[in-house]
Parts: structure tokens; sequence; C-alpha cells
């Protein structure tokens, strides 16, 4: 069961613009094509963004910056600069340095003192041109599938560096730290019953975990509402992440959203098999169609038809069909409802600030409702 369905509480039926939340999504590494289960998580995160901004102060975190210090990230770095060379990496595809992505991770993987100068050149603001190149062409993904920007091509260090951020973990007796005997450093919940979780290796490498909380130690205090949206892979992390931020004073939900699986089969990107699928693939073979109704299908299937979970493979001819849907929910689409937007809105939360996008979403798909209102539309999904 979902973090979604699980929640039972009465839901909200009044705007509460007063209280602030925090959406903090997953990034995805920029070292590929955005593949369906990616399109999927941003497509949920826009809409929840759009949906609960009449309802409440909502800020949108997804700093790539952030998480460039992950191994995954500085160790393909190194691997192109060592492999490839000068290369111009503007001439390149997404496919092009996915595939150099799915060689780095067949690899070994490179000595912890080989990347330190790309650790230190990412804190000052470096990003390697392989990365820059694959986040302008994201990019013009996002403007044509109408996501909102949260910086993919600025620099947004994190608000706390490595050590700050261990020792406001030390202070709340959640640090387990052993590198003066040269040891690694873990988040210590075990008073909590969960176990222990490696933060930063031996050899001062610092996972995704560790940088997620470089980046929302400093900022949870100030919201009333955090929701983590993340793959469901990653769920006990997520759990670990949540206890830590709880105690920082807001409420944190956790919104795992299922992979989509390609042919039965859930892959994780390092073993490429994006080949038609991705995001760009997809927007050039729906060119046809308005922009308004790419964006509306594009959020009905997504969303709506494969749902939280992740049993549904992707399907070409569905995609088709949600595009149908949107034109014709498009052409239906009344100017006046006698329910102000942000009722309607309302009504798709239960105990939480946020709207739920699933809710939202395939509210739009049954056969005897009434048609849309325009302003719904194109205030959440277009």
């Amino acid at each position: 069961m979902t973090a979604l369905a699980a929640e039972t509480a009465a839901p909200h039926t009044e705007p509460d613009t007063a209280r602030r939340v925090l959406l903090a999504p997953i990034t995805v590494t920029p070292s590929k094509p955005l593949t369906p289960s990616h399109l999927k998580g941003l497509l949920w995160t826009d809409v929840m963004h759009r949906a609960t901004r009449p309802l409440a102060e909502v800020t949108h975190r997804c700093s790539h910056t952030t998480y460039h210090p992950t191994e995954q990230t500085l160790g393909f770095w190194e691997f192109l600069d060592r492999i490839e060379g000068d290369t111009d990496y503007d001439d390149l595809t997404e496919e092009d340095i996915g595939a150099l992505y799915v060689a780095f991770r067949a690899a070994p993987r490179p000595p912890a003192r080989d990347l330190r100068p790309y650790a230190e050149a990412v804190e000052h603001g470096w990003v390697h041109p392989a990365s820059t190149r694959v986040l302008t062409l994201w990019s013009g993904h996002y403007a044509r599938l109408g996501l909102h920007d949260p910086g993919l091509l600025r620099h947004q260090p994190p608000g706390l560096d490595l050590d700050t951020a261990l020792d406001r973990l030390a202070g709340l007796g959640m640090c387990l730290d052993q590198r003066a005997v040269g040891g690694p450093v873990f988040l210590d919940l075990t008073r909590h019953g969960l176990p222990l979780r490696r933060l930063v290796t031996a050899d001062g490498r610092p996972n995704y975990l560790a940088c997620a909380l470089r980046e929302l130690l400093p900022l949870a205090p100030d919201f009333d509402e955090v929701v983590l949206l993340y793959d469901t892979e990653l769920d006990a992390d997520y759990q670990l992440l949540s206890r830590v931020l709880t105690a920082l004073g807001p409420r944190v939900r956790r919104v795992p959203v299922g992979r989509v699986p390609i042919d039965g089969r859930i892959r994780s990107a390092r073993q490429g098999g994006w080949q038609d699928v991705h995001a760009g693939a997809l927007l050039d073979a729906a060119a046809g169609h308005d922009p308004a109704v790419v964006r509306l299908g594009m959020r009905l299937y997504f969303i709506a038809v494969l749902g939280p979970g992740q049993q549904q493979s992707f399907r070409s001819d569905l995609l088709a069909q949600s595009l149908k849907r949107a034109e014709r929910l498009l052409a239906a689409a009344g100017d006046q409802w006698p329910e102000p937007l942000s009722a309607r809105l309302a009504r798709h939360r239960k105990d939480h600030t946020y709207v739920d996008p699933y809710r939202l979403t395939s509210g739009l798909l049954g056969r005897r409702r009434a048609a849309p209102g325009l302003d719904l539309l194109t205030s959440v999904f277009l």
C-alpha cells in the first residue's frame, strides 16, 4: 500500500494559504534520457505543485547541484574525462551520453582520490559539459511538457556543507561518526528501532542520503509540511529521512511513486533500454497534436492511467488514447463553474495540505463526470 492510499483522515475542505509546504522530489542524475519512470515522477510532482498552490504557499525544491557530489555522478564525469578526453558534448544526443553512462556503470569504480578534484569543483559551481548538455536538452522537454523548471541549469548549492550537516545530526543524537578512527559515518536511528545507514564511506564519499540531509536539514524547520516524492525502491531510506526531518518540527509526508516497467520488466536506467520510449522520443511522436493536448494527455496517462504503483508496463497505445481523451476534455471544458477552483482542489486532500495528483487527475476520466472547468485545466494541467 502506498503512502497515498494509507491516509484515512477526513479531507480538508477549505484552503489554508497561510500553511507553507515544501515539495522535495528526488532528482534524476543528468547522464541519460528521461525514461517513462522519470517522466511519471516529474509529472506527478508538477501536478501536485500546481494544484496545491491555490491552497497553500508552496516551494518546489529540486536542486541538481545538491546531488552532484554523489559517486555515480562524479564517477561518471571522471570516466568521461579518462575515456573520452576533450569530446565536444554539444554535438551529442541524450542517447549518446546515456550509452556512455551505461558503459561507465559496467566498468570498475574509480578510487576515491580520483573523484576529489571533481567534488571540490562541484562546490564552486562547476558541472561537467556532458551533464550540462543533458540538462539543456531536458530544459527543452520541460518546456514542451509545461513542467515547472526548478532551476535545471542554475547553481543551487545546499544550505549546509557536509561537516556542518553531520554536526547538526550529531546534535540531534542521530549520528555515529567513526572518521576519527578511519571509519565511515552512519545515520543512527537505532533508538527508534531503525537500522544504521551509512552516509559517508571511510574514504570520504557521501551518498545521496547525505546530500539530501545537507539540503533539507536547514530548510525543513521553515515549513509546516514537507512532502518527499521518490522512487518506491528507496522507501527504506526515505523512512529514515522522514524520521530525521520530523524531529525538526514539520509534518513529513512520504509519497512513493512506482516505476514504469518496459515490456514487463522494471529496469534501472544504468542498463539502458530507453530507446523509443524516452521523453524526447515520446514528445516527437506526439508532435502532430496541439501542445495543450500533449501536456494534458501525458498527465492523464502517466498519473491517472498508470497510477501510483508499478504493475502496468508502458503502452504506447494507451498513451495515444490518453491524447485523444485530452482532446475531448479540452473541447468540452467550460468557462463557468459554480464552485471556486480552490474548493474543487481541496476535495482531493485528506489530512495533508498537498493535493493528491492521482485523485485529482483520475477524477477527470469518469464517463459520467461533468466536463472539467477550463480554469482547472489551465492552472494545473497545461
